[in-house]
């Protein structure tokens, strides 16, 4: 197997709960729909793994071999949709910009549809109400992590994505729980950016949110063309 290191401009060492631990970036071919998770990870992250390690896997991998991506042109956006992306704060156009995320309307509206509309109408009311005072991410608090993980465009670097949006990934603790079962590797679903990460599957609450944020805060596994979607976390020394 080829040795694991880290992605360029990324360290491969970091401090998280008073420990130093080591993240290994274990890249992969192009993943496909249709692919088979258990079967990448068998190929490419398994022989890397030792005991003790933590497996931390891309939920855009998870949605993509769940068949859990569809292309952003076919989603029928409705006016609520559309309404709120406008609403959304990407920075287009500024240094700041780093990409549409919930700023385009299919987006939005796969988001709408996974929250439900009531939760989506409270979320905004709220935001409305918070934003003005200063406070950020009541919009988000509300409508859940699985809501919040949904993307559009998938990727700008990786042209076979560019065109697809992302819905939430499918039982992700069951998927956790079922690569810790078959590994031996306590497992995180995460979702990853240059804003932070969070979990939205784990086959044990051993693995503390605090810890997540913590150990991915530079996002390690990159938000490019790395193809690095399996991310190994082990304790330093």
């Amino acid at each position: 197997m080829p040795a694991l290191e880290p992605n360029a401009g990324k360290a491969l060492e970091t401090a998280a709960g008073g420990s130093r631990y080591l993240r290994f970036p274990v890249k992969t071919r192009l993943i496909r729909p249709g692919d088979d998770l258990m079967a990448l990870i068998a190929e490419y992250a398994a022989p890397h793994l030792r005991g003790g390690d933590l497996l931390f896997v891309s939920e855009k991998v998870v949605c993509i071999t769940q068949g859990r991506i569809v292309r952003a042109a076919d989603v029928r956006t409705s006016r609520l949709a559309r309404l709120l992306a406008r609403k959304v704060r990407n920075y287009a156009g500024t240094p700041q910009f780093r990409g549409l995320g919930h700023g385009t309307a299919p987006a939005m509206q796969l988001l709408i549809e996974e929250a439900g509309y009531p939760r989506t109408l409270l979320a905004a009311a709220a935001a409305a109400l918070t934003r003005p005072l200063g406070i950020k991410g009541a919009f988000y608090f509300i409508v859940g992590k699985r809501a919040k993980s949904i993307d559009c465009p998938m990727s700008w670097t990786i042209g076979e994505f560019k065109d697809y949006a992302k819905r939430a990934p499918q039982d992700p603790n069951g998927v956790a729980r079922a690569i810790a079962a078959r590994f031996g590797a306590d497992t995180v679903i995460i979702d990853a950016n240059y804003r932070g990460a969070f979990s939205l599957g784990k086959s044990t609450n051993a693995v503390g949110e605090k810890f997540v944020r913590a150990v991915l805060s530079d996002n390690p596994a990159g938000q490019d063309s790395e193809m690095t979607p399996l991310l190994i976390i082990r304790k330093a020394g």
